[in-house]
């Protein structure tokens, strides 16, 4: 059978045998939790507790009267210790919640199971997806009950639940699929019921047979659902790659998913969905791969929203290495980091950690024109010339080369033979582009 893919994209290596046989395991209840106001995209909440207060597992902590935000809730039970400023993955610091556990894990009187599935309105659904704070887990953060909710005059009549995990050494969402494919799928029907679709398609690359299996067996009861085998190749799981190659609707520059009748999420999400509805419990927890040669025993553990990285090292047995380089995230479009002392949030898939003898210390060479960032691209566009523009400090260009429509993937800065940074580049034009548009 002819697996389905994209044009573009880079055979990437996968680095996932570390951790693809690790089963999930519960990660230590950590000590204290650092968990951030703001981990999603949109605006951010505002402490719902104060310096003191003793609170429970489930209890909401936070939350915004903004169109776009998701609530944050505490992760353990115990005191309120500190409402301050804290250094997150992206590199600035966000208001956070700080609370020392009491060991207890008490549970909060609102943590309770919402009814069976037939018995919930779409409406309904939205609103336990949104008090439940749940956002997509595959990086992007965008609260799940907004991108439910399509705008006027518009409406899907498909859902993408996004297994592939295309990015080198992450296997959490792998062990998901292989371990809980009941709650995958019954995560998948709370979405396609709050979408208000009659069809789903779970796309998993083709490098993962033990998940495609377990899930296929887990789908043969309910109608709509289809598997479909993918083409490992990276960036597979892009949701506008994945409409491409799933039902061949190409999304339009500088549209979304919505505008051909799709929508996409993460199978993490889609169990953290099924969990909200079948126990009540909010998103306090996720899993995260571990994973990295440095590493002594790489991991998939279920860690608490709030766990500082240093608390994962010490789950995983420490270093048998010096670490060079840390990335929150996998070595694609991951974050490197500047300390340990940062917190698992929402949208934290992994934490990579690399030696000296696996980072590129090597300068940049001059452009030699080869053309293969063209050609690798995705999106189909001229990193080249956007990243030199953006060098040169003419972002107007660099828009109309179509710079917005990058999604950061990385493939031309990887396929690159000057090792040039391309997607620094691009990224860095963006963010321009952005303010200025924001200030007109």
């Amino acid at each position: 059978m002819r697996l389905k893919t994209f044009r573009g994209g880079a055979h990437v290596p996968h680095f996932k045998e570390l951790t693809a046989t690790k089963p999930i395991r519960d990660a230590r209840l950590p000590a204290k939790v650092v968990v951030a106001l703001h981990q999603h995209t949109g605006a951010p909440c505002e402490a719902l507790v104060k310096v003191g207060d003793h609170v429970k597992v489930g209890q909401k902590i936070g939350d915004s009267k903004a169109a776009l935000t998701a609530p944050v809730h505490a992760p353990v039970s115990g005191k309120v210790v500190d409402i301050a400023p804290y250094p997150q993955s992206g590199g600035r610091e966000v208001v956070s919640i700080v609370i020392e556990s009491d060991g207890l894990q008490e549970v909060a009187d609102t943590v309770r199971p919402k009814g069976e599935l037939d018995g919930l309105s779409q409406g309904d659904l939205r609103e336990i997806i949104r008090e439940a704070g749940i956002v997509g887990l595959g990086g992007a953060a965008f609260p799940t009950y907004f991108k439910l909710t399509p705008p006027p005059g518009k409406s899907f009549d498909t859902l993408i639940i996004n297994g592939s995990e295309c990015e080198p050494y992450l296997t959490a969402d792998q062990r998901l699929m292989m371990e809980r494919p009941e709650d995958a799928i019954f995560g998948t029907r709370v979405l396609m019921k709050a979408a208000g679709v009659s069809r789903a398609f779970i796309g998993i690359e083709e490098n993962k047979p033990e998940a495609i299996e377990a899930m296929q067996k887990a789908a043969e009861r309910h109608s709509g659902i289809e598997i479909v085998p993918l083409a490992a190749k990276y960036p597979q799981g892009a949701e506008k790659q994945l409409i491409k190659a799933i039902v061949n609707r190409e999304v339009p520059c500088g549209g979304l998913p919505v505008d051909v009748g799709v929508i996409v999420n993460n199978v993490g999400t889609a169990v953290a969905v099924g969990e909200a509805i079948s126990t009540g419990m909010p998103l306090v927890e996720r899993v995260v791969t571990v994973t990295g040669s440095p590493v002594k025993e790489p991991s998939n553990l279920k860690v608490k929203i709030g766990t500082l990285v240093s608390d994962l090292v010490e789950e995983c047995e420490g270093f048998a290495s010096e670490p060079a380089k840390v990335i929150i995230g996998g070595p694609m479009m991951g974050v490197a980091q500047f300390t340990m002392d940062i917190p698992v949030t929402k949208g934290t898939s992994g934490v990579l950690f690399l030696t000296i003898d696996e980072v590129s210390l090597e300068e940049p060479l001059p452009c030699v024109r080869c053309g293969k960032c063209v050609e690798n691209c995705p999106m189909h566009l001229l990193p080249l010339f956007i990243s030199q523009y953006a060098d040169a400090g003419r972002f107007d260009e660099a828009a109309e080369y179509g710079a917005m429509d990058c999604i950061e993937c990385g493939s031309c800065s990887f396929i690159c033979p000057s090792r040039r940074h391309l997607v620094q580049s691009i990224r860095l034009a963006k963010a321009e582009i952005a303010a200025r548009r924001r200030k007109k």
